[in-house]
């Protein structure tokens, strides 16, 4: 009864339609986020833009990435290679910044076998380094 209903047609035209929608709404997001993070573009470009697109989405997204779409793409570039430099810096300072847990309680074993710590020191630096 429902196959009679709804056709299987109709249904494969409206899942088209649904992710047509998505990807809609996702373009109209990604042209308002680039339009803000754009420092070259003055804030009265950046209002004009904003209503020429709220008033004319279709026409406006559309004029927008033939205008923008170049610069879009080399702001994206630009923060993945920000993004990728401040996780290599990251990853670099975390590595160089100190051992595992079992290497610091080594080196503080050390220094109390040399008398260099009492082992009441010791018992704080270990119980700071387990926490």
């Amino acid at each position: 009864m429902l196959a009679y209903d709804y056709p299987l047609l109709g249904l494969f035209w409206t899942f088209l339609w649904f992710f047509i929608w998505i990807a809609w709404i996702v373009l109209l997001f990604r042209v308002f986020a680039d339009l803000f993070r754009n420092h070259e573009m003055s804030g009265w470009g950046k209002a004009l833009w904003s209503i020429f697109v709220i008033l004319v989405p279709f026409l406006g997204v559309l004029v927008y990435l033939i205008a923008h779409g170049h610069d879009m793409q080399k702001r994206d570039i630009e923060t993945a290679k920000a993004q990728e430099l401040a996780f290599q810096d990251y990853v670099r300072t975390t590595a160089a910044s100190g051992g595992s847990t079992a290497e610091e309680l080594a080196k503080l074993a050390d220094l109390r076998d040399r008398n260099v710590i009492s082992a009441a020191e010791f018992e704080t630096q270990k119980a700071k380094l387990l926490a």
